[in-house]
């Protein structure tokens, strides 16, 4: 499917803080680090692949040396178990973490898979603290003697990263249904995640071949301070749980038949199990024949056990009786009832010690926030389908209801490229719901910036201003380039995934990708690509860009652009996970046309560390805005350079201001 309205994503990227954390970035220099469990192991499970998350830390300490080895993660961990266990409860407190869940959807109606109605992630989270906390009259109460109430609850967040109300609940539409696990730790996770240091991340996905039986995974916490190793706590771009829309969610709780479940994993386990290793917790089987899970109250289990087997169940290593109802166990998700004394404490020293773990017991995103009466929050939404050169597309947007009352009609004014119209709303949207709307864009509309504010809420002026406005690219229609421009393609290591094409009017390839594609580039990044072309006057064009595996390019450093001759950007482009398309349209610009060159002027750009910004004064300042026109810092420039080595890969807009100049400019982030 195409991207072709908003040339950004909306999407939460992360606060990216200076010294809250450190972003470290996926250098993955091989595809295929996610094994996949073969036939007969699936056959015990259903033919499902009942978790992920020891391929996945695989994956993590192939791609980052310095994150702990198991031996050296329980090495570090094994005294504050020791501590844990002498203290009562989570520093004598019930801990509640606040829990965002980025429902990811391809433009599916709200109910249809995989984009699943509130109610079913609501019971999830229901699901959660009845296990957690071992309540009594629910199905996550047991009467063993080591079985423990880990005092630990969920809550969705009430409060969002901009600090405007939410009901923790984030929809996001992608324009592709489906996706490799490749696909959402380069593209997904860093363009949706919410600060790991302030929410439990959480993702309900379809995963696509050949991870479709997969049910979830989880990125399990590292120490930051043991000696000799570098603070690597795992990456902070993709910390969370992920898990099959269709086990996000419990049944017990589809009281009108809306849930969209499968069977015998539709009771929420697949997320207790995962968030259990989100908190430091084994498999129960120590991943290995009579292995170790450390913790002693645990029996040992010979291997994982499949669908609901009966007591005694004795094995080879010793153990009369297995544990299955363990939640780190597979068995069916109606079997599950246990997590043992031990086991919270495990969980207890990785909240009180594991940095991003610990920073959740102080978070205060789940507390409500003042509501108002009328207020409506407007999104930028991706539209799904390929652009036309002859009639624009519509601006889509979300309009939700953060306010009290009813909303029923909203005053939309938006602006792209300096032309502004007005669209009045009307509908019936209760609190925290919500409604795509189509904006209709006038002819003869060029893609470029758009400003869309709610400007009315129920008739009157809208009580929130914070969550009224928000700006992008509008790329539905052509961008006016040169006849004489310059194409620089920069791939990653992965160069045999990406082709391209530039199509006329007639729909002939005019250039194109070499016949036989490019070749991988392992271990070094290939040379710039760059091509100069010759358009003819007053004619559409089509850029189309695809990789071929279906993760994209751009969080390995690929990305591309179309500059003038004098090497002014027109087009650019770098987030997408499969395929996104781009009109231009030849002309030969007028001055005021094209345009202009930096004022300050900023390098190098891709940037990877520090971001050097030419001809300012020491009392310049800086904004910096991401993709979805999210603030992400903002300072005084000092010495003419800005840090950004903490920032995720991708596309942002400083905003530099010296004196009475100020001036946007678009940058990527290596």
């Amino acid at each position: 499917m195409k991207n072709s309205i908003i040339s950004k994503t909306f999407l939460l990227l992360p606060l990216l803080l200076a010294g809250i954390y450190n972003a470290q970035t996926i250098n993955v220099k091989s595809k295929g680090d996610f094994s996949v469990k073969s036939a007969d192991v699936l056959a015990v499970y259903n033919g499902y692949d009942r978790c992920g998350t020891t391929e996945y830390e695989e994956f993590l300490r192939k791609n980052f040396p310095g994150r702990m080895t198991t031996d050296q993660f329980e090495a570090w961990i094994k005294p504050f178990i020791e501590k844990a266990k002498t203290e009562k409860s989570m520093n004598g407190n019930i801990v509640t973490i606040p829990v965002v869940v980025h429902v990811i959807h391809g433009g599916q109606a709200y109910g249809s898979a995989p984009n699943i109605v509130d109610e079913q992630v609501i019971s999830q989270i229901t699901v959660m603290n009845q296990d957690y906390r071992k309540l009594t009259g629910t199905p996550g109460f047991n009467s063993s003697a080591v079985g423990a109430d880990v005092e630990i609850e969920f809550a969705l967040a009430k409060v969002d990263p901009q600090g405007n109300p939410t009901n923790g609940i984030d929809r996001v539409k992608m324009c592709q249904s489906t996706f490799k696990r490749d696909a959402i730790e380069a593209f997904v996770k860093p363009e949706t995640i919410w600060d790991p240091t302030q929410y439990m991340n959480m993702w309900s996905v379809a995963f696509a071949s050949p991870n479709t039986n997969l049910l979830g995974y989880a990125q399990f916490p590292d120490g930051s301070n043991l000696q000799g190793l570098n603070p690597v706590g795992g990456i902070a771009s993709t910390d969370g749980v992920v898990a099959n829309f269709a086990t996000f969610g419990s049944s017990d709780f589809d009281t009108n038949g809306t849930f969209i479940m499968g069977a015998p994993y539709d009771k929420g386990r697949t997320m207790t199990h995962e968030v259990g290793h989100f908190l430091g917790l084994r498999h129960i089987w120590g991943d290995t024949t009579c292995g170790t899970d450390y913790c002693s109250d645990t029996p040992v289990h010979q291997t994982s056990n499949g669908g609901c087997p009966t007591h005694p169940k004795s094995n080879t290593c010793g153990t009369t009786d297995e544990m299955f109802e363990n939640y780190m166990d597979y068995t069916n998700d109606s079997c599950m009832n246990i997590f043992t004394n031990d086991q919270k404490a495990r969980i207890t020293a990785v909240m009180n010690n594991s940095p991003r773990r610990a920073s959740l017991k102080t978070s205060i995103k789940n507390l409500p926030i003042p509501l108002f009466a009328n207020d409506a929050e407007v999104k930028l939404e991706r539209a799904c389908g390929t652009p036309s050169c002859s009639t624009p597309q519509a601006l889509q947007i979300s309009v939700i209801n953060r306010g009290t009352n009813p909303l029923t009609s909203a005053t939309i004014n938006y602006t792209i490229n300096g032309n502004s119209q007005t669209y009045n709303w009307t509908g019936n949207l209760a609190q925290d719901k919500y409604q795509i709307v189509n904006l209709p864009v006038a002819a003869n509309t060029n893609a470029g910036p758009v400003t869309v504010s709610i400007i009315t809420a129920n008739g009157v002026t809208d009580q929130r201003s914070s969550n009224d406005t928000v700006t992008g690219s509008y790329v539905g229609a052509p961008t006016p380039v040169d006849i004489n421009v310059v194409f620089n393609l920069q791939l990653d290591y992965f160069g045999s995934e990406i082709s391209w094409t530039l199509k006329n009017s007639a729909g002939a390839a005019v250039y194109s990708s070499p016949a036989g594609g490019y070749t991988d580039a392992n271990p070094n990044m290939p040379a710039l690509i760059t091509q100069n072309w010759t358009l003819n006057p007053n004619e559409c064009y089509t850029f189309n860009i695809t990789d071929s595996y279906g993760d994209g390019f751009y969080s390995y450093g690929g990305y591309y652009n179309i500059t003038t001759t004098s090497g002014t950007t027109l087009v650019s482009g770098s987030n997408f996970p499969s395929t996104q398309s781009r009109l231009i349209k030849a002309q030969v610009l007028a001055a005021n046309e094209v345009p202009k060159k930096d004022v300050f002027g900023i390098y190098p750009n891709p940037v990877h560390d520090i971001l050097n910004i030419k001809s300012v004064s020491d009392k310049a300042t800086f904004e910096i805005h991401n993709a979805v026109g999210q603030l992400v810092r903002k300072g005084t420039i000092i010495n003419s350079q800005v840090n950004v080595s903490d920032f995720v890969k991708g596309n942002y807009i400083i905003t530099i201001k010296d004196h009475n100049i100020s001036e946007s400019i678009k940058f990527i982030k290596k």
